[in-house]
């Protein structure tokens, strides 16, 4: 993201400088440049993972061309997972026919190639799920930045699914999605920032973008509600990452 242009290099350091083991960061399809930065990235050490996609906003710019791209860059494993891919319709930045169509064929490449794929979902939890069913995926994937219902969630478990939980958890207004986030079975969550969006507390409202080092906010809420330590917690959302993702 542009958000990151003047520091990127020293907010990967305070990330890895703050415990993480490993980034997962997805590259839009449509701007080359964010697909070039990412994979530059994750050359160097330490660990950054790459995933490539067409988020649901950009939906309107999948083509030919993206497809073609994206399905050399899981052929030759150069990402880890298909992702962001979905449905936003709470923006409508894409005609839900093109959003449509995008998603569903993106989960047909992730399919055909054995990776997971990363889900953005929006007022859109049913639809998403059906789509899911009848992909057929192999390798299953993550519904990131969960903010839906204990109702969608379970069925994601069902699916095989994993729950990602974001900033989100530490706002005050989210006791819904923190009742969620303790039935969420424990080899299926992990733990994530939506960076430049979505500053968890006690950043939030005091700076205007977020950074993967601040995850452990995230983490620590996430601990207490489910009567854990932060310890214990890394060291099931690490693993699980790990298991996902294949690292």
């Amino acid at each position: 993201m542009e958000a990151f242009d003047p520091d990127r290099e020293e907010v990967v350091a305070r990330a890895f400088g703050a415990g993480l083991e490993a980034i997962l960061c997805p590259a839009d399809l449509t701007v080359g440049r964010s697909l070039e930065i990412i994979l530059d990235l994750r050359l160097r050490p330490p660990r950054i993972l790459a995933a490539a996609g067409v988020h649901p906003h950009q939906a309107r710019l999948f083509d030919p061309d993206c497809r073609a791209r994206l399905h050399a860059l899981a052929a030759e494993r150069r990402i880890a997972a298909v992702g962001e891919i979905g449905l936003d319709f709470h923006y409508h930045f894409s005609e839900a026919a093109d959003q449509r169509l995008a998603f569903r064929t993106q989960l047909g490449i992730a399919k055909d190639l054995g990776l997971p794929v990363i889900v953005h979902s929006r007022n859109a939890g049913v639809e998403i799920l059906e789509a899911v069913s009848e992909a057929g995926l192999t390798r299953g994937g993550v519904l990131h930045c969960f903010s839906e219902t204990w109702e969608i969630a379970g069925k994601a478990l069902d699916l095989g699914f994993t729950i990602s939980f974001s900033g989100i958890l530490t706002f005050p207004g989210a006791a819904n999605l923190r009742d969620v986030a303790r039935k969420v079975p424990a080899g299926r969550l992990l733990v994530e920032t939506d960076s430049p969006y979505l500053a968890p507390v006690p950043f939030r409202g005091k700076v205007r973008r977020n950074e993967p080092a601040w995850v452990a906010e995230t983490a620590k809420v996430l601990a207490g509600l489910r009567n854990e330590s932060l310890e214990e917690l890394a060291a099931v959302t690490t693993g699980n990452f790990k298991t996902l993702f294949s690292v």
